[in-house]
């Protein structure tokens, strides 16, 4: 089994809060007053960036005097953008140590610190009690993490006996392992995909009750074709600064394993199973939001089979963004 170390090695990078204030000096924005939206284009280190991130929100429907925990922050773009827009206080959680000096950096900067705080720490191991928050928020971050009966435990103990946990997990899509290097491991002994309904069944086992469970994998092949540009100049903006020198690959393996459907990407809402509760299984189908996966795999093949031909080497310099 890997190491934590090693998962916080993969994604650690020396001076990586300098580099990303030179990026983004000169891509002319004012790195001493930033607004969260300047940082969108680097601080979003998940499938769909942004959109996803804002997707996850609308369906928690946030009042803004939630505690929220993101679980494998990284460099802190979702919190701040729950703080920023809602004005929930976020609680950020990273197992690599860079990420969270930087996360707190940019915090400053955007005049969110007083919103959201950050922790090193183990998603195995949190260092939180139990009941704690209104949320926990995770956006991919289960793929490095082998035990999910553990990781799924322990975002129940800190969670509220009314809480709700929200999620966004890239899946095994059944079309074969995926190409390596990608974003969240440079080859498998850091990769851990369940298959969509394994991770649903995990979560249901562990105690929770599924309220929303979607395929997005269409939408993420979608914006992975959009990252990889045949024509123009490299973007100053992208994963590209965080994820240094293996961006390329990494990410034109990423479209490669969303078209040959080796992977998929899924969202959805979990609450906390009450004694009283019956469990979504055992409901009428009406009465259950679920998605298939076999619509968008099947979409995602058909995509794929126009695409991958039209991917030419001067892609490789046009990030995900």
């Amino acid at each position: 089994m890997a190491s934590t170390q090693t998962i916080a090695e993969h994604y650690g990078r020396a001076d990586l809060g300098t580099v990303i204030l030179a990026a983004l000096n000169a891509a002319g924005k004012n790195i001493d007053r930033l607004e969260p939206d300047d940082l969108a284009p680097i601080d979003e280190l998940h499938s769909r960036g942004r959109e996803s991130t804002s997707d996850l929100a609308r369906l928690l429907a946030l009042k803004g005097d939630e505690t929220v925990l993101d679980v494998g922050c990284g460099i802190g773009g979702p919190s701040r953008y729950l703080a920023k827009t809602y004005g929930c206080r976020v609680t950020g959680l990273d197992l690599t140590p860079e990420f969270c000096q930087v996360a707190a950096m940019l915090a400053e900067r955007t005049g969110l610190a007083g919103k959201v705080e950050y922790r090193q720490g183990d998603a195995l191991a949190m260092p939180f009690a139990d009941r704690s928050f209104d949320v926990v928020w995770s956006q991919s971050v289960a793929m490095n993490i082998a035990d999910r009966h553990r990781l799924n435990n322990e975002v129940k103990r800190v969670l509220k006996p009314t809480g709700r946990f929200a999620f966004s997990d890239v899946v095994d899509g059944g079309g074969g392992p995926p190409h390596f290097p990608v974003p969240w491991a440079r080859e498998s002994s850091i990769s851990f995909l369940l298959t969509a309904q394994a991770r649903r069944a995990k979560l249901e086992a562990a105690g929770f009750d599924l309220i929303t469970f979607e395929d997005q994998t269409a939408r993420a092949l979608a914006r992975a074709e959009g990252r990889m540009k045949p024509d123009g100049a490299p973007l100053a903006l992208g994963l590209h600064i965080v994820l240094g020198q293996d961006a390329p690959t990494m990410l034109k393996n990423m479209l490669r394993n969303y078209q040959e459907g080796r992977v998929g990407l899924v969202q959805g809402i979990a609450t906390r199973r009450n004694k009283n509760n019956v469990s979504p299984r055992n409901r009428a189908p009406s009465q259950r939001r679920s998605a298939s996966m076999s619509p968008d795999r099947t979409r995602a093949r058909r995509r794929s089979d126009r695409a991958g031909s039209q991917i030419c080497c001067t892609a490789l310099c046009h990030f995900w963004h």
